[in-house]
């Protein structure tokens, strides 16, 4: 009787610790599956971290531009990647190397996958000196994926205004400036502009809000 009641006992010690043993194992899954699976973050936590995402993404009327490998730069080369777009300029001191740079950090950082998916356009808000031999000196110091995309002011203007960026020409002497929005704009792989980037941009907040807009990101 001891000795039937001794392995009742030794079988009941058994499955309760397969019984811990599977519920600390269901436990350790879920938390691996929260961890590694991408968060989708909300339109206030976007916003607070830099990013607005459009509830609906809009849709670019026609444009032809040229890039600095003098090659036609229109929608369709928006389409079946991630872009985003900064319009800067050469002789910009500040705003737009400080932009580049932080982005090039950024981008050097991203997983190859993602790079493959990616990039990164400086359109210029001075065509008149921006000619696609300068940018072609000047954007790639910043990384060699990069584009600098030029062409007529007017072209520009136009494609510029699509994405809600200002700029204007501003007379110095006899040299100029121009003052231009900051932002980064954010283009799906339809070709749609989806979102935009607040300045100043922080490359860890910038792929906190980048990873949840593609994730979130539904290709019909």
């Amino acid at each position: 009787m001891n000795q039937e009641l001794s392995n009742q006992q030794q079988r009941g010690i058994k499955l309760t610790i397969i019984a811990i043993v599977v519920f600390i194992l269901v436990v350790m899954l879920l938390f691996l599956n929260k961890i590694l699976t991408p968060r989708h973050l909300s339109a206030i936590e976007l916003q607070v971290n830099g990013a607005v995402q459009f509830e609906q993404p809009r849709r670019f009327k026609d444009f032809t531009l040229v890039d600095h490998q003098n090659v036609p730069f229109d929608r369709d080369r928006l389409v079946g990647q991630w872009t985003l777009v900064f319009f800067g300029f050469t002789h910009c001191p500040d705003i737009c190397p400080t932009t580049m740079a932080t982005l090039s950090q950024w981008y050097t950082k991203l997983p190859t996958d993602l790079q493959k998916n990616t990039q990164v356009v400086l359109v210029t808000v001075d065509p008149a000196r921006d000619s696609v031999d300068v940018l072609a000196q000047y954007v790639p110091y910043f990384h060699p994926d990069f584009l600098g995309v030029t062409g007529d002011f007017l072209s520009i203007k136009r494609f510029a205004n699509q994405l809600n960026v200002a700029f204007t020409k501003v007379m110095q002497g006899e040299d100029y400036t121009v003052d231009h929005s900051a932002i980064v704009g954010l283009v799906n792989p339809k070709g749609d502009y989806h979102a935009f980037f607040k300045p100043p941009l922080e490359p860890n907040k910038l792929t906190l809000t980048y990873s949840s807009i593609r994730n979130s990101f539904q290709f019909d």
